[in-house]
């Protein structure tokens, strides 16, 4: 695409790829000068011009500019930037179905069930946490909400193999620095709003604020479909600027859950909406996945696809990898992974494990608390966790330049008389929960799901996987046991 197609008075040449990232230029790019948290990209802009740059948008001046290049100065580089990575990418979401989903927790869990069963419909794609996926490609995470560039890159990939509709986790962090600003939502759900992310936002009320952006921005034509029962929906609904539509469990919604019942292997409950009822049967379990299971019926009956259409897929949705994840490797003792890192998300958790954990057994959780995030909740996970556990190992949790010792310390502030101990290699860690657990016991290992990486202070280095280091202890555990009864 020309420089000239994309900016008025613009010279005429050839713009071969965008680029905000200067260790990632390339030559012919256009690069935008973002002022982050940690870089201003104008500090950079020499040299991305020494690696063939062509063409400069920047906000503040350019001291030394060089023949052949193109400098376009704007008042907002990250408003340009996204029209501009809509426009380079031919606008692939005014042409798809695109579902944002935001709220505190749940937003993996209703993405993958909307790309699980809208697909058999129409081709439907997910970015977010645990991948950019679509049809045949999976793709490592970069971000729960990427950069404009990737994100529309990743829409038009997705048209190119058929898919006809996207599935987009939408973080506060991405709606606050204006990652989505250009991408065409047509169903925009809220799941919840509880303590997270204070450490950028400063306060809740900053953190509601960032949520609500991807309702104030939806187009009038647009759907907002919001958690009833959430303490923040009146918020939600106040603010948004589509048709408004409602789900719940406790209050009167459009799409309520009734005579829910709940398994170790599933769950069962009657759906009402516009007066019809159904009976929902799934393989998901845990009254938040009940909720979270709502929003995506809803949202996909909003997008067109009848309930009763939905019904025979709901029974069997794809397990969601470090989401309330059971390990069965045919011990005694249930495993549960799940990537709760926030207190609401650990007590829903805690909660289910004391629901399926029978009389007289043990609950025993492995968690730690990331470091350079969020301090505060540090004292308030360990309160929860003395709670529900008769037991706690404390560990290790993308500790970065943080003592992951002292982080435990923090948490163990939080903890009454549960017995606990710290236990820093997280492998050992949860080797110690599954080699201690009884028969009939439930081991919770929380906080990174099914993420294969730990963040240290050297930056990110590969990690097995708590679902995968889960399976194989469980496995040498009972071939041991099997070993020394025979």
């Amino acid at each position: 695409m020309k420089l000239s197609e994309m900016f008025e008075q613009a010279p005429e040449i050839e713009i071969e790829g965008l680029c905000l990232d200067s260790r990632q230029a390339k030559p012919n790019d256009i690069y935008f000068c973002m002022s982050g948290i940690m870089f201003d990209g104008h500090d950079f802009v020499e040299d991305v011009i020494a690696k063939g740059v062509k063409a400069i948008v920047h906000a503040k001046p350019i001291e030394h500019m060089h023949k052949g290049v193109a400098y376009i100065q704007v008042e907002n580089v990250n408003r340009t930037l996204n029209r501009i990575a809509s426009l380079f990418y031919q606008h692939p979401s005014r042409y798809m179905k695109v579902f944002g989903v935001t709220g505190t927790n749940g937003k993996s869990t209703i993405t993958s069930i909307i790309q699980d069963v809208y697909s058999h419909f129409h081709p439907c794609g997910y970015i977010g946490t645990i991948a950019i996926r679509y049809g045949d490609v999976e793709l490592p995470p970069s971000l729960t909400t990427p950069d404009p560039i990737l994100i529309h890159k990743s829409m038009a990939d997705m048209r190119a193999a058929g898919m006809e509709a996207c599935a987009l986790e939408v973080s506060s962090h991405g709606l606050e620095l204006g990652r989505v600003m250009s991408v065409d939502f047509d169903i925009a759900i809220f799941s919840n709003l509880t303590y997270d992310h204070l450490d950028f936002h400063g306060t809740i009320e900053n953190y509601l604020e960032a949520k609500k952006k991807l309702f104030t921005n939806l187009k009038s034509d647009g759907v907002a479909v919001l958690n009833r029962d959430d303490a923040y929906y009146q918020a939600f609904a106040d603010c948004t600027n589509g048709r408004l539509v409602t789900y719940g469990i406790k209050h009167d919604s459009d799409y309520r859950a009734m005579d829910i019942q709940i398994q170790t292997d599933g769950s069962q409950f009657t759906l009402l909406h516009h007066e019809k009822s159904y009976t929902i049967k799934t393989n998901l379990v845990a009254m938040y996945n009940i909720y979270n299971l709502l929003g995506a019926i809803a949202g996909m009956c909003e997008a067109g696809i009848a309930i009763e259409d939905m019904l025979p897929y709901l029974a069997s949705i794809k397990q969601i990898e470090g989401r309330m994840e059971r390990i069965d490797e045919g011990q005694l003792f249930n495993v549960i992974v799940d990537f709760a890192h926030t207190p609401d998300g650990l007590e829903k958790v805690f909660e289910y494990a004391k629901d399926i954990t029978k009389e007289g057994h043990s609950i025993i959780a492995v968690f730690g608390s990331a470091g350079k995030r969020d301090t505060k909740k540090r004292k308030v996970f360990g309160e929860i966790a003395s709670k529900y556990c008769d037991s706690i190992i404390l560990t290790e949790d993308d500790p970065r330049d943080e003592d992951a010792r002292e982080i435990a310390n923090e948490i163990k502030e939080g903890i009454k008389d549960t017995k606990n101990i710290f236990i820093e290699d997280r492998y050992n860690a949860i080797r110690q929960a599954i080699e201690s657990a009884g028969a009939y016991d439930t081991v919770l290992i929380l906080g990174k799901g099914d993420e294969v990486f730990m963040y240290r202070e050297f930056g990110r280095e590969p990690w097995l996987g708590d679902h995968n280091v889960a399976r194989e202890c469980i496995r040498r555990y009972c071939l041991d046991n099997h070993e020394e009864n025979n």
